[in-house]
């Protein structure tokens, strides 16, 4: 009697097994077909990588990025998988079991849509590195389960919205490299599991919320390169699990919070690039973990602090550009682990620690622009790893030691310009020298330019202008293959310049300035000859970007119109000739004429003779020419007209004479362009050659004074900005702060 229920159970379980089944086919049908409408909105249909996603197969069969619970979609990433579409057809309410969601690295547009907010089971959601815009819809507040939202890289706009708060299992919130705006929601400091808070570079205004201090379990908190404003809450110092705190590049103010010496597994603490100001707390020294410590372009005062000495893992300290004084504490050379050291641009005052040659670690050195005195010290000699050294701009006196020369093979860049140096030049370089950059310019040097500099094969920049060097034009640095800048000015090198046979000489020089000196003879046409880089503008060829950007920046002396400028890492572009005050003679060589990217060529007060070269007219992007204070002849080339790039034109003090050429820019040039040239006429002259029927001397109001001068300021103001943009493959050695970011492991 018992078998018939049995039976009935078994047909009743069958059944119900049957409809399940069913049921699960039927939706995994439905999910399918949703996702194949999706992908059919996409505009490259020939996406080999979605080759499986095909209405034969089910989504749950080895389709490409789709995983299945129990026949339900639960995971889908196609992260990298070249994928042009928007979301607007995504089947956001056809996938209630999807708890993985990765679209990153593709080419997605188009804005959010609200429907996200039905992915009610989403755990985690990355739509890092694509196109997509307009605002983070508040409807993403539903999505209670989420614990990993990476939004960064986008072009969302608009505020973050109040309602991200709700999401009390996030741990991850990655929404840097956008537009936002707006402040930042106080309800964010509700998400007790948030271990990362990444929103740097966005637009970001307002003060940094105070309730962020309640975030107890955040590890990293990155906030730079937004508008933030007002003082650091001094509630960050209760997260006592934080690694690493970036707040660089706002509009921070106030002093830096002693609290933030409470977080004793701080590796990471970045700061500069503010308003902070005050003295540094010397509780910093409590943090036993830091390794880096950047507090570079704020306002802080006071000195360093000798409890620093305590960061025994400390690799990397920049301090530069602030308004620290005193004496640098002996207690850094307790920082056997350091790496990089930045103190340039401050008010330091006394000698360099001998101790600093005990680091054997050190890579980057600078104390450039401080008050800093005494000799150098030879222990320096010992750091077997160093790269760069700038300690320029200081009162360091006495001779550079020769052990300098051996550690050009590991040495980059050798900054020490503008100090009281004295004695000879290191002679000592050696084969396969690492050096980049030498820059001795403003110093008391004496005697000869060393031969051993033929060993340094990878040399960009020399500059040794402004000292006392007694020696002749060295023909033999145009072997250096990089050497791209090469100023020799304000020195004592006579006699005329020869040429060697060699046809691969300077073959990169952009940069040539030997004014100042007694050089005799004739210009050689075969020098010029040698100029390859000046003889070809190359579009490709473009300045660093701001991800080159460091904290050793190549400079030196230039001058142009009379006055003296410090050029900023100079520009890849920027081609300069100065022999202007020597003692040449002869003609101008017309082979001047085909170096088409000069943009500066000054052979002012020399001893020159014959006509202007009609062929200068072909230096299509020159902006400058001085020819002033020579005995030139016969009629400036009409080809000069064509000049449109010209802003500063000098040819005072010649015996030139005919008409001024018209038109283009010769109509912003003043008298004093052409003073003492007394066969010149034509504009701006008072003696007239009847352009038109006009006498120049009615055409005078075209160009009074306050044009002259708006010209000079505009030439020196944009030119120099364009200067100022950097020079060269790299020379910028010195540490970018994405070394620090890399360093910590989470960026994103």
């Amino acid at each position: 009697m018992m078998m018939v229920p049995n039976k009935i159970f078994l047909l009743l379980l069958q059944f119900f097994t049957l409809l399940y089944l069913f049921t699960i086919t039927f939706a995994s049908t439905e999910e399918a077909t949703a996702l194949l409408k999706w992908k059919s909105t996409f505009k490259n249909q020939n996406n080999s990588l979605l080759a499986s996603w095909k209405p034969s197969s089910g989504a749950c069969n080895d389709w490409y990025g789709v995983s299945c619970i129990n026949g339900r979609v639960n995971t889908l990433n196609i992260t990298n998988s070249s994928v042009f579409g928007t979301l607007y057809d995504f089947p956001f309410s056809s996938l209630p079991f999807l708890e993985y969601l990765n679209l990153s690295m593709n080419n997605l547009s188009g804005t959010i849509p609200p429907e996200i907010g039905n992915l009610t089971n989403l755990v985690y959601l990355d739509l890092n590195t694509n196109q997509i815009s307009g605002t983070i819809p508040t409807q993403i507040g539903s999505l209670v389960k989420l614990q990993i939202l990476r939004i960064f890289d986008n072009h969302l706009n608009g505020p973050i919205p109040e309602e991200i708060g709700y999401l009390r299992s996030l741990t991850k919130l990655s929404s840097g490299g956008n537009f936002l705006n707006g402040s930042i929601p106080a309800s964010l400091g509700n998400l007790n599991n948030l271990s990362f808070l990444y929103l740097y570079l966005n637009q970001l205004s307002g003060p940094i919320p105070s309730e962020l201090g309640n975030l107890k379990n955040l590890y990293g908190l990155e906030l730079s390169a937004n508008q933030l404003s007002g003082p650091i809450p001094r509630e960050l110092g209760n997260l006592k699990s934080l690694n690493f705190v970036q707040l660089s590049s706002n509009q921070l103010s106030g002093p830096i919070p002693s609290e933030l010496g409470n977080l004793k597994n701080l590796n990471h603490l970045v700061l500069y690039n503010n308003q902070l100001s005050g003295p540094i707390p010397s509780v910093l020294g409590n943090l036993k973990n830091l390794s880096d410590l950047v507090l570079s372009y704020n306002q802080l005062t006071g000195s360093i602090p000798s409890s620093f000495g305590n960061l025994r893992n400390m690799q990397t300290l920049i301090l530069g550009n602030n308004n620290l004084i005193e004496e640098i504490p002996s207690s850094i050379c307790n920082l056997t682990s350091l790496k990089i050291l930045h103190l340039f641009r401050n008010n330091l005052k006394g000698q360099i620690l001998q101790c600093l040659g005990n680091m054997s670690g050190f890579q980057i050195l600078t104390m450039s622009h401080n008050n800093l005195t005494g000799e150098f010290p030879s222990s320096i000699c010992n750091l077997s790893s160093l790269k760069v050294l700038d300690l320029s701009r200081n009162n360091l006196k006495g001779a550079i030691p020769q052990c300098f020369g051996n550690m050009s093979s590991h040495l980059e860049v050798l900054d020490m310009q503008h100090n009281n140096l004295s004695g000879t030049l290191p002679t000592t370089f050696r084969i396969g020298s690492a050096l980049r950059s030498f820059n001795l310019h403003g110093n008391k040097l004496e005697g000869k330019i060393p031969r051993s500099l033929e060993n340094c094969q990878q040399l960009e920049v020399l500059d040794l202008g402004d000292n006392l060097l007694n020696d002749t034009f060295p023909m033999w640095l145009g072997t250096l293959p990089e050497l791209r800048v090469l100023s020799l000015r304000l020195n004592k090198l006579h006699g005329s310049i020869r040429t060697l046979g060699s046809e691969n000489m300077y073959p990169e020089l952009r940069l040539l300035d030997l004014s100042s000196n007694a050089l005799t003879g004739k210009l050689p046409t075969s020098l010029f000859q040698h100029f390859r880089a000046m003889r070809k503008i190359d579009p490709s060829t473009k300045a660093p970007s701001d991800d080159e950007d460091g904290y050793y920046q190549n400079s030196i002396a230039i001058v142009t119109k009379g006055m003296e400028l410090e050029v900023v890492r100079i520009l890849f572009l920027y081609t300069t000739i100065d022999l202007s005050n020597n003692k040449f003679e002869g003609h101008i060589p017309s082979m001047i004429g085909e170096l088409i990217a000069l943009r500066v060529l000054n052979l002012s007060h020399n001893g020159l003779q014959g006509p202007i070269p009609q062929s200068l007219g072909s230096l299509s992007s020159v902006e400058s020419v001085d020819l002033s204070g020579n005995h030139l002849v016969g009629e400036i080339p009409a080809q000069f007209a064509s000049l449109t790039s010209l802003e500063v034109l000098n040819l005072s003090y010649n015996h030139l004479e005919g008409c001024i050429p018209q038109g283009n820019q010769f109509h912003t040039f003043e008298n004093n362009s052409y003073e003492d040239n007394d066969g010149l006429r034509g504009f701006p002259l008072s003696k007239g050659c009847g352009y038109d029927g006009h006498d120049s001397a009615s055409e005078k109001t075209y160009a009074g004074s306050a044009l002259d001068e708006e010209s000079n300021s505009e030439f020196l103001n944009d030119f120099w900005k364009a200067a100022l943009m950097g020079y060269g493959t790299g020379l910028c050695i010195g540490l970018s702060i994405k070394y620090i970011l890399i360093s910590t492991g989470n960026m994103k």
